[in-house]
């Protein structure tokens, strides 16, 4: 017997969340604690308890709706999930799609009467998306692996103290260091998301099935020189800030395409002093991003972009400096779980592929401490974090069915 989720409810309560915290440009700017997320929060409690469900939250905000196994409340918690949060002007899909599917496939399974032996729980996972300090905070929370010093000393990206921020909430640094001491032990969880890039599309199939989910390392930097004025000073005698940061770009982008495939670097972000149109710049600070799929592949990463900093500052004179802001380790999909998702699906009678996640997930820090698996669906022209984020309902509706299948399996 294969049982299916409600379509036109799934599309109904993503449309209805999609319209939460729509801005000026045509996206949605929905970040963790603002007004908008907290309406979204709202939303997502009322459709939970909507559906006879149980509801919860811990101390760091995360939501929960729960439909009780015949193993009792003690058992291990089958989990599905996602986040609810946004960047700015971002997309209605990204995360939301894999919320609302988790509701939708508890609710099913209570409309249909089903018992199974292990609970079933939805999740919606704080500030995914790091607007607050560093991505993951609400999974990280929750699994233990929040570091006390980053929330009490960390600057959010708005430019303001977590601890202000938090302040107009119900939640402080206490009470999201506590979310672990309360969280129930999970036996495995389970993602929909969407792809967030091209791949599915440009092949023509509806589900992938994630193997690994890349790491990524976040480092802030700078090169330091000096400044002077823009029509006194020879180009040969410049120790140019912003020179060693476009050829430290340069090099760094090349090796990395050239002796790292599969690998990513980003400098995302560039702050140059004094900024001025007539003064030689004296400082270039910014962001420094590289993502691959193992953690041998990523300390490599570090050691031959940091050598290649240095080498930057020592032929232009200047001096280099860098910190560490934020680590994820990729994770790589247990292949337990992996069999139960390409043997439901093909049940199921939809057509998959292996696919690796470039971007990051609440997944991988789930697979700290159980076992962790995603299936992606298409990203129609590979856009996302972006108002032209869209997906297929035919896509959804198979990710959600194949979702619904492979927790069925789980808990029962």
């Amino acid at each position: 017997m294969i049982i299916r989720v409600n379509t036109s409810r799934l599309q109904s309560n993503l449309e209805a969340l999609g319209r939460i915290g729509r801005d000026a440009a045509g996206g949605i700017t929905r970040p963790s604690f603002s007004l908008a997320d907290l309406e979204a929060r709202a939303w997502f409690r009322a459709r939970i308890e909507e559906g006879g469900l149980e509801y919860r939250e811990d101390g760091a905000g995360n939501q929960f709706g729960r439909l009780e196994g015949a193993a009792g409340p003690e058992a291990n918690v089958v989990m599905a999930g996602s986040h609810l949060d946004t960047v700015p002007n971002g997309g209605m899909f990204d995360g939301a799609a894999g919320v609302v599917a988790a509701l939708e496939c508890l609710r099913t399974i209570r409309e249909e009467g089903l018992r199974l032996r292990l609970p079933l729980e939805a999740a919606s996972f704080t500030d995914e998306e790091g607007n607050l300090v560093g991505d993951f905070l609400g999974s990280r929370a929750f699994t233990g692996k929040l570091d006390r010093g980053l929330l009490e000393r960390g600057t959010t990206s708005f430019g303001r103290p977590l601890a202000e921020i938090l302040s107009a909430t119900p939640y402080t640094i206490e009470t999201i260091l506590s979310a672990a001491d309360r969280a129930p032990a999970v036996a495995a969880y389970l993602e929909l998301h969407i792809e967030q890039g091209p791949v599915l599309e440009t092949e023509g199939i509806s589900l992938g099935l994630v193997e690994t989910i890349n790491g990524k390392h976040y480092r802030w930097c700078a090169f330091e020189g000096e400044s002077g004025h823009s029509g006194t000073v020879p180009l040969e005698l410049r120790r140019d800030a912003l020179l060693g940061l476009a050829d430290f770009a340069l090099r760094a982008t090349r090796h990395v395409a050239s002796a790292r495939y599969g690998s990513f670097v980003t400098i995302g972000k560039a702050l140059i002093q004094p900024g001025t149109f007539s003064s030689i710049p004296r400082r270039a600070d910014f962001s420094l991003e590289f993502r691959s799929s193992s953690k041998e592949s990523m300390e490599a990463l570090e050691r031959e972009l940091l050598g290649i900093a240095g080498e930057v500052a020592s032929a232009r004179r200047l001096r280099f400096a860098s910190r560490l802001m934020d680590r994820t380790d990729p994770y790589r999909i247990p292949g337990r779980l992996a069999g139960i998702l390409a043997a439901e699906a093909d049940r199921l009678g939809y057509a998959h592929m292996p696919v690796t996640s470039g971007a990051g997930h609440d997944a991988q820090i789930l697979g700290t401490v159980t076992d962790a698996a995603m299936i992606f669906i298409p990203s129609p022209d590979g856009l996302s974090h972006a108002p032209e984020e869209s997906l297929r309902w035919e896509d959804l509706e198979k990710g959600a069915n194949l979702l619904l299948a492979a927790l069925l399996r789980l808990a029962s």
